[in-house]
């Protein structure tokens, strides 16, 4: 049996659909499934089981023989939330629960971390362990990944194989439930349905112009890749980035969601809110040499690639993936 936590989520169903295409059934699919929203994302999807969150930690103690590989990709992502007891429940000590059972029972784990963790990127987006403990995350769901980072690393039992994954800005089918967690691309192809322009968000920063702020946009599919390699792989534990090593400007993102929809961009700009302004970050980019050294080698999508698969291969059809 494969644990997918967060299965129902974006990263977690696309996993599973990852899995299924690679012959894989017999998953065992841990989430709240409580939001229907998120329920169409296990449509057509192949898995033996369905474990709430709650009840899930008594059935791995009772179930382990039975456990080959732990998926933990489950957390509160909101990075509007500001109380703190939400993230430390469901984040960092419900990880903590996952991650001794592993220790406990000999499983093998990969659990999700964040980008988040890098704050205004003060220390560069190198994923040295060295640098973990610096850190200044922005927000309380940046401090959980950061704090269940640090927390992993000074443990002296560890799973026989762990790594945690840096996401960066993660996009693509399956996250439509997300509001307005969701990427930059589907409120764009949102927008550009409804009203046939987008809106972005104006530069507060003399350095960058408006529009040409730069993230790291890295493809969902190339996120369960990076994943699969790692079921096999199953050596040099640790902390690793996921993007796509390359900063892309929204303009460039929105660009390609017109051109994906054969239509001429029609962009304007607002203010970023004032809640959020002094917490934005102008520039991530992943480095990515870390995964690569050992053994990784499969191409990343171009963000014209992963964007125009995206748009019209799955929003535009309205499929899941």
């Amino acid at each position: 049996m494969i644990i997918v936590t967060g299965a129902a989520g974006f990263i977690g169903s696309c996993l599973v659909s990852k899995l299924n295409q690679e012959g894989f059934t017999d998953i065992i699919l841990v989430d709240d499934f409580s939001d229907p929203k998120k329920m169409k994302n296990l449509e057509e999807k192949k898995y033996s089981q369905k474990i709430h969150r709650d009840e899930f930690i008594q059935w791995l103690r009772e179930n382990q023989r039975l456990v080959q590989f732990v998926f933990h990709l489950g957390a509160r992502t909101d990075t509007t939330e500001f109380n703190k007891e939400i993230f430390d429940k469901l984040n960092l000590n419900y990880s903590k629960d996952v991650w001794k059972l592993c220790v406990e029972f000999g499983l093998p784990l990969v659990y999700a971390s964040s980008a988040a963790t890098y704050g205004m990127g003060e220390f560069g987006y190198d994923d040295n362990e060295g640098t973990i403990e610096k850190l200044k995350p922005l927000n309380p769901y940046g401090d959980s990944k950061n704090d269940f980072d640090k927390w992993a690393l000074k443990q002296e039992k560890k799973p026989y194989f762990w790594v945690g994954l840096k996401f960066f800005n993660v996009y693509g089918p399956n996250e439509y439930h997300k509001g307005r967690m969701a990427s930059v691309i589907l409120h764009a192809f949102n927008q550009i349905q409804e009203k046939g322009s987008v809106k972005l968000f104006r530069s507060h920063n003399p350095e960058y112009n408006d529009g040409e702020q730069l993230r790291d946009f890295v493809y969902v599919k190339d996120v369960v890749e990076v994943c699969y390699f790692l079921l096999h792989h199953r050596k040099n534990s640790g902390i690793y980035n996921l993007g796509s090593g390359k900063a892309r400007t929204f303009l460039d993102l929105v660009k390609n969601t017109f051109a994906a929809l054969n239509k001429e961009p029609n962009i304007e700009f607002i203010d970023t809110p004032i809640d959020i302004r002094d917490k934005y970050q102008y520039f991530t980019e992943a480095k990515m040499n870390k995964l690569k050294s050992i053994g990784y080698s499969k191409p990343f999508y171009t963000l014209e690639e992963g964007v125009k698969d995206y748009v019209q291969n799955y929003l535009a059809e309205k499929k899941m993936y």
